[in-house]
């Protein structure tokens, strides 16, 4: 039975639901991130005319697109339109892996027993998809993993690629390497040393060579070559960690202002974990510096947590700890070591746990109910993050 994998990639996906949800940016170039001094988190394709692409610099794509309607992420409701195509998906598959918010692989082997030939599936599942959520996606479809991501971007967007295994030969010989997933810039220097310019010339040297080059990656490389991919899919997205940050349009050392960012942080990375269903046993903080050099500082719990107020004081600590010898440009906040499913409960519970948990709770329902400015906690009563220095989820 031939086997066939299909990547499924949402096109220009956060700024394709500002348009659904705002019939007046349809036609228009919409960028998502915020400030002067943070990056693109994503772009239409209007916008991507004008040369702005993700984690482009924002004051460089205000240069190149200063007409442009730039807005603010609102993730939250990103991830409901994520749902919302996840569920979609789950209809033509069992095997079923998110990659990420907006991409899913499907391992649709055998399915054109309900579904049709390979082609009309990809159809039917693009068709669904716009029906269901207003939004368009690509698709590729290959034998293997790797050939259907690199598949989904050959015709977006809104389109859709079907490499047959007898073509995936002559495919691959004159295929860019750099379009093999993980091979960034210093690979390609790295192979450009050797006279590597497509995947045809990493074909001229064996296994054992690119294992002395690159080591097990080389190994990987050679395979990808030849068109091997022994990876299964994964059914469970299982996301190694839940980070916030933000970029501010100036430079500060005020700690009581950058304490009240990490709580705003702490509050969406609580957001995520309760949406992945998890708990993490470790905060990091990190902080970029005005000079652009980066630190970060971790602290690992005695117990996994989600809650607001551990996560908050556990940065805020880390943050207290540093003698921050110059103004920062960026703080944000991370949960990761996950833990999930059922864990020893402690005989005589912490007095906050169960007070933590309904606090955060309740104040996420009200908010889902009457939008994010219905409550906010005392510690950031008056406290204008817009105001303060916009930034964005990098």
């Amino acid at each position: 039975m031939q086997r066939w994998i299909a990547h499924v990639d949402m096109d220009a996906f956060f700024a394709a639901v500002e348009q659904l949800d705002n019939p007046e940016l349809r036609g228009k170039p919409v960028i998502i991130g915020g400030g002067d001094r943070g990056v693109v988190s994503t772009c239409s394709y209007e916008a991507r005319t004008f040369g702005v692409r993700s984690a482009m610099p924002m004051f460089r794509a205000r240069k190149l697109c200063p007409h442009a309607v730039y807005i603010h992420g609102r993730y939250a409701r990103y991830g409901e339109k994520s749902e919302e195509v996840m569920a979609v998906l789950a209809r033509y598959t069992p095997v079923l892996e998110q990659a990420s918010v907006d991409e899913a692989y499907l391992d649709v082997t055998g399915m054109e027993k309900i579904f049709g030939p390979i082609e009309e599936l990809v159809a039917a599942l693009r068709a669904d998809v716009r029906a269901a959520t207003g939004l368009t996606c690509s698709v590729g479809a290959a034998p293997v993993k790797f050939l259907a991501k690199i598949c989904s971007d050959l015709n977006k967007p809104d389109g859709a690629y079907i490499l047959r295994p007898e073509a995936v030969d002559d495919f691959l010989r004159a295929l860019p390497v750099g379009r093999i997933p993980g091979v960034g810039r210093k690979v390609l220097e790295k192979l450009a040393n050797y006279g590597v310019r497509t995947v045809g010339d990493v074909r001229r040297y064996d296994a054992a060579f690119w294992d002395r080059v690159l080591g097990k990656w080389g190994v990987v490389l050679h395979e990808r070559a030849h068109g091997i991919d022994p990876r299964e899919l994964s059914t469970e997205y299982e996301p190694k960690s839940e980070s916030a940050e933000n970029t501010f349009s100036r430079d500060t050392r005020d700690k009581d202002e950058l304490r009240k960012w990490l709580l705003l942080q702490s509050e969406r990375v609580a957001r995520g974990l309760r949406r992945y269903g998890t708990e993490g046993r470790t905060v990091t903080l990190r902080i970029k510096f005005a000079d652009f050099r980066c630190i970060t500082r971790s602290r690992t719990l005695n117990e996994p947590t989600r809650a607001v107020r551990v996560i908050f004081e556990t940065a805020a600590a880390l943050l207290e700890a540093e003698p921050l010898p110059r103004k920062v440009r960026l703080i944000g906040v991370g949960v990761s070591n996950f833990e999930r499913g059922m864990r020893q409960l402690p005989l005589v519970p912490e007095a906050g746990e169960d007070r933590d948990r309904v606090l955060d709770e309740t104040l996420e329902a009200v908010r889902e109910r009457f939008g994010k400015a219905a409550i906010v906690r005392g510690r950031l009563f008056g406290f204008d993050p817009h105001h303060a220095g916009p930034g964005e989820k990098e």
